[in-house]
């Protein structure tokens, strides 16, 4: 990324540029701070914040216009041209990934799906065909995929991600449950659906409390 954007802002874009592609579906072609963050669930100073680190200043009594902005995330975001993604590990995660239609909406070819079972490899998921992980580096390079999904059981996760940085892959978005070791050029995002549902329980538990009680276990 050629500027320098906080990461909290960077987290925040996607929100907001979904949001945007929205309101253009439905003809809109000025949008208010307000509106945008009602419809990104953030607060509209945030927003206004936010959006001038990208440059962007809506005009007073008018809002931001939609277009606009949309081109301006989708640059900021590296979405300004379709960036080639294999998923590795086709299991129920690995095959609900691959038949996740989000993707190429949004500008991200799936070019490889790749798992070590023999009973997959062959079979059709989406719109790809399952490869042997053997095939994994040279499909990278030939396919110039920069970005990878991990879906594979905890104890393959380092030995792929290893293997997918080594072809030239920069961006992994990990869904092992495992921590994964990489070079300081490689961004990986973990998501692991148990510590997000761990942090839910914590939050449905102090929810589900009585005031007085919620206000002593909060601190507040």
């Amino acid at each position: 990324m050629s500027r320098s954007i906080p990461e909290a802002t960077v987290a925040r874009l996607p929100l907001y540029l979904q949001s945007l592609v929205e309101s253009s579906e439905n003809a809109v072609e000025t949008i208010s701070s307000t509106a945008l963050a009602d419809a990104s669930g953030v607060n509209a100073a945030i927003v206004r914040k936010d959006l001038s680190q990208l440059g962007a200043f809506g005009t007073r009594g008018v809002g931001y216009r939609v277009g606009e902005l949309i081109d301006e995330i989708s640059e900021v975001l590296g979405l300004n041209r379709d960036r080639a993604v294999v998923i590795v590990g086709i299991g129920n995660l690995g095959r609900a990934l691959a038949a996740y239609d989000g993707f190429s909406r949004r500008g991200f070819n799936v070019v490889g799906l790749f798992d070590e079972s023999v009973d997959l490899v062959g079979s059709e998921v989406g719109n790809g065909v399952v490869e042997p992980v053997a095939d994994l580096d040279r499909a990278v390079l030939e396919r110039g995929a920069t970005i990878a999904v991990i879906a594979t059981p905890a104890e393959h996760a380092q030995s792929i991600v290893d293997r997918l940085v080594a072809a030239g892959v920069t961006a992994i978005l990990n869904f092992a449950p495992t921590h994964v070791d990489t070079p300081e050029h490689v961004a990986v995002r973990k998501v692991d659906v148990s510590t997000e549902l761990q942090i839910l329980s914590f939050y449905e538990q102090l929810y589900a409390t009585p005031g007085p009680e919620r206000q002593v276990a909060t601190g507040t």
